[in-house]
């Protein structure tokens, strides 16, 4: 049995079918940050994601970088702003989870920035995190797989095992709000269960989570990636889901892809936006390791509690953290050999 057809992800986007948007308190540039991907369709979707954001609101420049592993870089999409002539800019993590890029090295990177433009501030603003639209995108996605186009004999969600595959940080805060997001996800929708896994970094890793799945002897098993964009990590879950269909053919596996340029998308981004032009960015910081690191006063990277990102880190690490996302080497392939890792800070 060939897995089974997937949705895929919204390409006919329309900015005129989200309507007017009210004005932003203040005329300044948007940096948008992605994380960065050496395969080349992950970062056009990126690049596609920032020209629709920018149709929504042609009032200020949109101006897409990344933080690693191809170009623009953050200090190319910064000297672009300040080419333009502007002093102030607010900047947003492309990114679903406050973890170790969102809290320690993009702002390593706006430091480096602030020494060599002094002139200028820089508004830093949120993730994604969990918010309820995000919530209700996949509600309705996983409603798709009941139609008969992705469920041809009927199987039951009573019959069904969610499997919720997240990218993997070696920061446990973050990797807690995979199982918190997945958790809400699967609260009231009648699913079996639902387990947990990632593609890489920490564990339990997405062949385990196969296996955890087929102990409850499911008819049908949906893997759900937590992804924004299509990139490495997402053609090696599809490849996985193949091989897993392929080895156990009674099971019906059903695949959602990442989220892509979707309206939700959007408006979540215009609040995050918003948040920076009225100074309202704010984090939970208790459970930070950076935090936790340097004594419980504040983050071991330096910026103050309430995650205003005005203050500079002294910090310059050359993104030399070990994540090494997209390259094929996997440096905790055990869990012992994550768990040495998973409170440690640069």
């Amino acid at each position: 049995m060939a897995i089974a057809p997937i949705i895929t992800t919204p390409n006919d986007f329309s900015p005129s079918a989200m309507g007017t948007w009210s004005s932003l308190p203040t005329q300044r540039p948007l940096l948008l940050v992605g994380h960065g991907s050496r395969d080349t369709e992950g970062r056009d979707r990126v690049l596609e994601f920032a020209a629709a954001y920018q149709e929504l609101d042609t009032s200020r420049p949109v101006i897409p970088c990344f933080l690693e592993l191809t170009e623009p870089t953050i200090q190319d999409g910064v000297d672009l702003c300040v080419e333009k002539g502007y002093t102030d800019i607010s900047v947003l993590p492309i990114l679903l989870f406050a973890a170790r890029h969102n809290k320690f090295d993009v702002t390593n990177e706006l430091d480096r920035a602030r020494q060599r433009h002094p002139q200028v501030t820089f508004h830093y603003g949120r993730h994604f995190g969990i918010t309820p639209a995000i919530i209700q995108l996949w509600q309705e996605r996983l409603a798709e797989l009941d139609s008969p186009r992705f469920n041809l004999n009927g199987i039951a969600r009573e019959d069904t095992v969610l499997l919720f595959v997240g990218r993997g940080a070696s920061d446990p805060d973050a990797n807690g709000d995979v199982y918190k997001l997945a958790r809400i996800v699967w609260e009231g929708s009648r699913y079996k269960t639902v387990e947990i896994c990632f593609v890489g970094i920490t564990h339990p890793r997405l062949e385990e989570g196969f296996r955890r799945a087929r102990m409850y002897e499911p008819k049908r098993i949906i893997a759900l990636p937590y992804f924004l964009f299509t990139g490495v990590l997402i053609k090696k879950i599809m490849g996985i889901c193949e091989q897993e269909q392929a080895a156990y053919p009674e099971q019906l596996v059903s695949y959602l892809p990442e989220m892509g340029s979707h309206p939700q998308l959007m408006q979540i981004l215009r609040d995050r936006e918003v948040e920076t032009h009225l100074g309202q960015v704010a984090m939970n910081c208790e459970m930070c390791k950076f935090r936790l690191a340097a004594g419980g006063g504040q983050h071991g990277h330096g910026h103050d509690h309430g995650h205003a990102h005005e203050q500079g880190h002294g910090h310059d690490h050359g993104h030399g953290h070990g994540h090494h996302h997209g390259e094929p080497v996997d440096l905790f392939p055990e869990p012992g050999d994550y768990h040495q890792r998973a409170w440690q800070v640069p």
